[in-house]
């Protein structure tokens, strides 16, 4: 280490072994291949647009053989969490977010929280400084225009500072000139220096702000994409001046549209709006909320229901819309009906048995799984007894519900059709079967001179009293069996025989 890097080192601060000093000033490494980061603050559940960062990042990576670094930034000190970063460690286990470096796991560029840092920012710092990149500010007050403190001497900085003079680190902004810079998404950009204004790097207290951080952590760590939300294409031209200054390599960068809840409002963790854990108690698949956030501002060329494998295979940054993408429940849905529909029944059927704690009838519940697997899109407490409501008890008797004009019933023709299903009911030679059950309604209905409709539907409304359910009158046999059957049969027979 020369002698002019350890004069750069913070007022105040103890020096930086050479060791570590070595590891920071050997220089930038050939970039042999794609290196993406996530970067989260732990200040809470991760929310859908920081997941979908998350996954751009990783999808991005791994299709270009490259490696996904998680990098965790808590250095705003007043938002964060206890315990937010193990929620977001297992947020990105439970999603298959796998990141090759980070804090659990180390690697050749840690440490990989903000806060274990701190020597590293400050070198930057007064590397900065002595580059004319930045400057310390004494000013109590918001700084406007440029800062009056720029023009202190060096005498009358040092002064302030042993007068114990609080102070910021200060990034010093060109009056002149233009700052450029292209976005694989948003194309060129070009903004012109005196449009910006000169923001903090390192704060009071001595943490340093996110503005100052994340490009100090992206050189050393080799970030070759810088993927974020294009709230930061404002900021871009302020970090190129301090990558600038300090001589180094700009990365590739790819900012995302911001995931609104309509047309004028962003999606927002501060606001309540959904996180991955949110959407996970509401009843949705781990692998659906995946394929439906890669949508959120990307399109694939043909099917949209793709797995993490087939995203990785079919990502490209080029299509990457520049509009808002707008966060559609009931699209969302859909997907995880999708997966649902797709999933082997007897994964299904474990699924789901947890949310069967509320049955007490003995019932098939596989059927009621296989039932179920067509017609669910969520699966969540809630629904599923709401769906299932009739298998402990039939609903109070409603003679409405004994009247469809589809079928051409009515409450007569009702009492008709559950007497002959009464008595023939024992002909069914395998209530497991449902081709069995099935052709016994067919046969019954084909003897009487009646449509099937008439007859199953009046059986359909007996065992459930509503006027839809999950599931017809061959599948509710199934799931019920003959003594239940035939019981609520006879409960609905004498209802009508009084009601008439």
């Amino acid at each position: 280490m020369s002698d002019s890097e350890s004069d750069a080192l913070p007022l105040g601060y103890t020096p930086i072994t050479k060791s570590i000093i070595y590891l920071f000033f050997k220089g930038v490494k050939k970039k042999m291949k794609i290196r993406t980061r996530f970067a989260p603050s732990p200040t809470g559940y991760m929310h859908i647009g920081n997941l979908r960062t998350a996954l751009y990042c990783y999808l991005i990576a791994k299709k270009n053989n490259g490696d996904f670094i998680l990098r965790i930034e808590d250095t705003d000190q007043k938002r964060e969490v206890s315990n937010a970063s193990q929620l977001i460690y297992q947020t990105l286990e439970e999603t298959g977010l796998h990141y090759d470096e980070g804090p659990q796991m180390g690697g050749p560029y840690g440490p990989y929280i903000q806060s274990q840092r701190f020597d590293i920012y400050h070198h930057y710092a007064q590397e900065l400084i002595r580059k004319g990149g930045a400057h310390y500010c004494f000013c109590s007050d918001e700084i406007q225009e440029q800062d009056p403190c720029i023009h202190l001497s060096d005498e009358e900085i040092q002064q302030k500072i042993q007068n114990g003079t609080p102070y910021v680190i200060r990034q010093t902004i060109p009056q002149t000139g233009i700052t450029t810079f292209d976005d694989e998404v948003y194309g060129h950009i070009e903004v012109e220096n005196k449009t910006l204004n000169e923001g903090i790097l390192i704060k009071s207290d001595g943490y340093p702000t996110y503005n100052f951080a994340n490009v100090i952590d992206d050189h050393l760590m080799n970030i070759t994409h810088v993927v974020r939300g294009n709230e930061y294409l404002s900021s871009t031209p302020k970090y190129n001046l301090i990558y600038q200054t300090l001589g180094w390599d700009i990365p590739t960068y790819i900012h995302l549209p911001t995931v609104n809840k309509d047309e004028t409002h962003k999606l927002s963790k501060r606001d309540g709006d959904a996180s991955y854990y949110d959407l996970k108690n509401q009843g949705f698949l781990t692998e659906a909320i995946m394929n439906y956030i890669a949508l959120l501002g990307w399109a694939p060329e043909g099917c949209e229901i793709l797995s993490l494998n087939e995203l990785i295979e079919q990502f490209d940054i080029h299509h990457i819309s520049k509009a808002p993408a707008i966060f559609d429940i009931e699209k969302l849905k859909w997907i995880n009906g999708m997966y649902l529909r797709n999933m082997p029944l007897q994964d299904f059927h474990k699924l789901l048995l947890p949310h069967y704690s509320f049955i007490h009838q003995s019932v098939n519940l596989l059927e009621v799984s296989r039932v179920l697997q067509p017609r669910l899109l969520q699966v969540n407490d809630a629904i599923i007894q709401e769906t299932l409501d009739f298998i402990n008890q039939a609903y109070p008797f409603d003679i409405q519900v004994y009247s469809h004009k589809k079928f051409k019933t009515n409450p007569e023709k009702s009492l008709n059709a559950l007497l002959l299903v009464q008595n023939h009911l024992h002909e069914i030679s395998d209530f497991q079967n449902d081709e069995n059950i099935l052709q016994f309604f067919i046969n019954l209905a084909k003897e009487n001179g009646m449509k099937n409709g008439q007859v199953m539907e009046p059986v359909r409304a007996a065992l459930t009293h509503k006027r839809s359910s999950a599931g017809g009158a061959v599948e509710l046999v199934h799931i019920f069996g003959k003594e239940e059957t035939l019981k609520r049969l006879n409960q609905a027979i004498q209802n009508l025989k009084n009601y008439l």
